[in-house]
């Protein structure tokens, strides 16, 4: 109950002030986003930033059941990070190492409880403004819930925002743009190219709005 006072706390005058009016969001698709759970959110991983602006499209009364899946070896080395990463960033660690029997477990019952997941599929911050190769991941856990949707997001402009090394986060816009819901399929270096392709896809569209602008 603490916990979930202090997440909303956390939320209310921390991060949608952040977000919204420090920096601001711009949202393409909106109508894609899911209302509720189980759902996997994809993004493109630049900056810490990315957490923030993805978690604050979700009302409050469903930050709850929205889990960044983060890795457990950044997250969890002290004990101060681990409790604010599992108690108010609400993340469900897993391990880049390896060594564990299924280390997908834990995010495939989430989504069995009907929680909603966010998941960078490059599998850590990549290079500023570009996608990285995607790790296989995904596949495997969409696997054992083939019926759970996979939407897709662009995110522009957290790279600026928080870049490496940054402590406060300048005041730029960042563009979110949401794609349309993707499912499992058996293949996996079709599943893993056409998620790429959407990705990409998304990154364009973002990029072509604003050579308008």
């Amino acid at each position: 109950m603490l916990n979930s006072i202090l997440r909303t706390l956390f939320t209310l005058c921390i991060v949608w002030p952040v977000i919204w009016l420090w920096l601001g969001l711009r949202i393409r698709h909106r109508e894609r986003l899911p209302t509720r759970g189980p759902a996997i959110i994809v993004a493109n991983h630049n900056s810490h930033m990315d957490v923030f602006a993805l978690l604050s499209l979700f009302p409050l009364r469903r930050q709850a059941s929205v889990h960044p899946v983060a890795a457990a070896d950044y997250f969890l080395r002290n004990k101060a990070m681990a409790w604010f990463a599992l108690n108010i960033l609400n993340i469900i660690p897993i391990s880049r190492k390896g060594g564990e029997a299924n280390p997908l477990a834990q995010c495939e019952q989430a989504l069995r409880d009907g929680k909603i997941l966010i998941l960078f599929p490059e599998g850590t911050r990549g290079e500023p403004g570009k996608l990285s190769s995607l790790k296989s991941g995904l596949w495997h856990l969409s696997q054992c819930v083939p019926e759970v949707p996979i939407i897709p997001v662009w995110l522009r402009g957290t790279e600026s925002v928080m870049a490496k090394g940054n402590r406060i986060p300048l005041p730029l816009f960042i563009d979110v743009n949401i794609g349309s819901a993707l499912y499992f399929h058996g293949d996996k270096p079709l599943f893993m190219d056409g998620l790429r392709q959407q990705l990409l896809l998304l990154e364009q569209q973002t990029k072509g709005l604003h050579s308008h602008e």
